[in-house]
């Protein structure tokens, strides 16, 4: 009992996904539609991004780039903009919590060093909305966009044209951000760059380069994944291991889940009613409550608004600690810092997630 225990508190999500897609199961019984509910292009392209982003972590290359920029920076403001700034701008790729995962526990190590651990509340916070409003601009930056974008067959312009103008108001408030932390200069001395595995980081560029060429519809997912299975199963075999799987189950869960409340006539009447002209209202309120990557797959079976549910899920990432599962990755990493401080964490995560959610949720209104 204590193992189930520790799993569902580690999963929740996945165990919630999964009982909603039993229960749903008793309304609308097994049969042949169902192999047409799971979208395996998400599904496919999810997993080749885990493995090969995992592979590119492997080489060292986000270590490495870590490193040659915070070596640059000369005071306290201008370490906290770096690691926001990279946290930023890495997650537009390696999705948002990869982004976290990496550059966390840097920021951990690099504030120590510098003896600037009083703000490492501040600077993680402003790394954790830099990783979720980043990741906003591209299909690939987090799980929910490139479900939407292969949902709707979204062009890559029309995705960047609904996307491109938060994103670019969230880089200015990050950065604004940056600007309430210290700007005493500090020293810090890193050691010697970690080295590079260039045969491996040659690899998965090459790999990337497929997976993003699958993402603009120029290989079919089949093809891509052939070729990254190929490509490991000869050269690096333990990395087809190292993708999240538990987020991956969870994804098929609630594809059964939404094929089957789409199936009940008066369930999926009401639900298109509801939203009809609140995508965006709507998509934001759920991810407070679900986050906003089941609600991405709940919302998209009930509306063809793409731009207000997209908008909506991604906005939402902000607001409470789990209205984006990455947050959670943030909070647990600063937990297992030295002399944490989870009161005060909780506090100005709150603070600055409800300030930025104000904020930018007057954009869309304003963009009409």
């Amino acid at each position: 009992m204590s193992t189930v225990r520790t799993f569902i508190r580690r999963e929740p999500v996945l165990v919630i996904s999964v009982l909603a897609a039993v229960i749903s199961c008793f309304f609308v019984p097994p049969d042949g539609e169902y192999l047409g509910y799971i979208d395996l292009r998400t599904i496919a392209l999810l997993y080749a991004l885990m493995v090969v982003v995992a592979g590119l972590r492997g080489a060292g290359l986000f270590s490495r780039l870590a490193h040659m920029v915070c070596l640059r920076a000369g005071t306290g403001r201008a370490i906290g903009a770096v690691l926001v700034g990279l946290t930023f701008f890495s997650s537009m790729l390696i999705t948002n919590d990869v982004a976290l995962i990496t550059f966390v526990p840097f920021a951990v190590v690099v504030l120590g060093m510098a003896d600037r651990r009083q703000e490492l509340i501040r600077v993680v916070v402003l790394q954790t909305v830099a990783a979720n409003l980043g990741s906003m601009l591209t299909p690939v930056g987090n799980p929910q966009n490139l479900y939407l974008y292969s949902y709707y067959d979204l062009s890559i312009g029309t995705f960047l044209a609904v996307t491109g103008p938060v994103w670019l108001t969230s880089l200015v408030l990050c950065m604004a951000g940056c600007l309430t932390l210290s700007k005493k200069p500090v020293s810090v001395f890193l050691g010697e760059a970690p080295d590079l595995d260039r045969r491996s980081l040659w690899l998965y560029t090459a790999l990337f380069a497929v997976c993003l060429l699958t993402v603009v519809r120029v290989l079919t997912w089949p093809v891509m994944l052939a070729i990254v299975a190929a490509a490991l199963l000869l050269l690096d075999r333990k990395t087809l291991l190292k993708a999240d799987f538990m987020l991956l189950l969870t994804f098929a869960a609630f594809f059964i889940f939404a094929g089957n409340l789409a199936r009940i006539d008066a369930l999926n009447e009401l639900l298109t009613r509801l939203l009809q002209g609140r995508e965006y209202l709507i998509g934001l309120l759920t991810s407070q409550v679900i986050s906003n990557v089941p609600a991405a797959l709940l919302l998209s079976g009930f509306t063809g608004s793409a731009r207000g549910l997209l908008l909506g899920v991604n906005i939402g990432g902000l607001g409470t600690p789990i209205a984006s599962l990455a947050s959670l990755i943030s909070l647990k990493l600063y937990a297992q810092s030295e002399n944490a401080r989870m009161g005060r964490y909780l506090l100005e995560f709150t603070a600055v997630n409800v300030l930025l959610l104000a904020i930018l949720s007057l954009i869309p209104a304003f963009l009409g």
